[in-house]
């Protein structure tokens, strides 16, 4: 099955208020194996939802969205993506595609929420890996064996963990996205040299 690595930028935490502003996303085979990638600004139907505390996040203005594409527009543009990318008919179904990234419930969830609000059907299934999940289980291992781990589980403390650096100071969704895969991948590596007793 493919993973999809995705992030988003948004204007704020409230998926029923707030606006997607950038989509990012990395697809891979089942053997994490990098197929494609995209990324995409999005022009907020409510432009006063950007605020200049989600702007030093992300480092987005309403400026920099003012040739951006509708959330309809891009979301046509994804899937058609990964349709293309995984060599399927344009009608063909993406259930089979998991979704992957950090805290990745959360933006599925604003996905969700605006794929409603435009009356478009919901194209993926249920299928999720959760880095933050991941990296629960994962820490516990390194305690259980005594090995150096950060104290934090977010994307920054992970990335490093496995000495993997960010390009710049601002959040950029596909950037978040292709460490996020980097980190998956590292993780996936790790799980093939654990040994359990039962």
């Amino acid at each position: 099955m493919p993973y999809l690595i995705f992030d988003l930028e948004m204007t704020g935490s409230e998926s029923d208020y707030h606006d997607i502003i950038q989509i990012g996303a990395v697809l891979a085979d089942e053997n994490w194996k990098k197929i494609s990638e995209f990324e995409s600004l999005v022009y907020p139907d409510n432009p006063e939802t950007i605020s200049k505390c989600s702007e030093e996040i992300h480092g987005i203005s309403l400026y920099d969205l003012e040739e951006a594409p509708s959330a309809y527009d891009v979301f046509e543009d994804l899937e058609n993506w990964l349709r293309k990318n995984l060599k399927r008919k344009q009608n063909d179904n993406l259930y089979d595609i998991i979704l992957c990234g950090q805290s990745v419930i959360n933006d599925i969830n604003f996905l969700k929420f605006k794929y409603s609000d435009l009356n478009l059907p919901w194209p993926f299934s249920s299928k999720l890996i959760d880095l933050l999940t991941i990296s629960f289980v994962f820490y516990k291992i390194f305690d259980n064996n005594g090995i150096k781990r950060p104290k934090s589980m977010s994307l920054k403390s992970v990335s490093e963990m496995f000495k993997i650096e960010r390009d710049g100071n601002y959040h950029n969704a596909l950037e978040d996205a292709n460490i996020t895969f980097s980190c998956f991948k590292e993780y996936f590596k790790l799980s093939e040299q654990v040994k359990l007793m039962l």
